[in-house]
């Protein structure tokens, strides 16, 4: 059986913390460049939409939270990302011009009750939206900020990749 490599982009640079507009600008210009360089494969870091809350602690300890943490809190979940939104089409759009399979960390709002979730979405090479995965079980004080998934988000639901 023969081999046929595949050319794999792993990005490590800095988001545009708690700025969704921005941070789908970077995400788009990353996919771009990737494709430039023949990448067939692009992956992120988790959460690089609207970046890794890393040190945050919202101002909360069990059973109070301050204003301002409130405020912080509000900031990062208005600048987290839905599946089904504006923001979502147009880097669908940018990698089915790039023709590459995109793999995005991103804290991903639910629309329907507004959780948060430590989520991949996952992008065909044709820009279609496959899926997301939701992180099963957040550890340590990551459930200040996210939400269980589920284990649905492994399967592929029967959908070509």
């Amino acid at each position: 059986m023969p081999f046929n490599p595949l050319k794999v982009g792993v990005i490590q640079a800095t988001p545009a913390l708690f700025d969704l507009e921005r941070s789908v600008a970077l995400v788009i210009d990353w996919i771009e460049r990737t494709a430039r360089q023949g990448c067939q494969l692009v992956l992120f870091p988790e959460s690089f939409i609207p970046g890794y809350p890393r040190g945050l602690a919202f101002d909360a300890v069990v059973g109070r939270r301050t204003e301002k943490g409130r405020e912080t809190w509000l900031d990062y979940w208005a600048n987290s990302l839905e599946a089904d939104s504006p923001q979502t089409a147009r880097i669908g759009e940018a990698v089915r011009k790039a023709g590459l399979f995109v793999a995005l960390g991103v804290t991903e709002r639910d629309p329907r009750g507004g959780t948060l979730y430590c989520s991949i979405f996952y992008f065909g090479k044709d820009g279609r939206f496959l899926g997301q995965h939701r992180k099963l079980k957040p550890t340590g004080l990551d459930p200040y900020v996210w939400g269980e998934g589920y284990w649905s988000g492994l399967l592929s639901n029967g959908r070509d990749l």
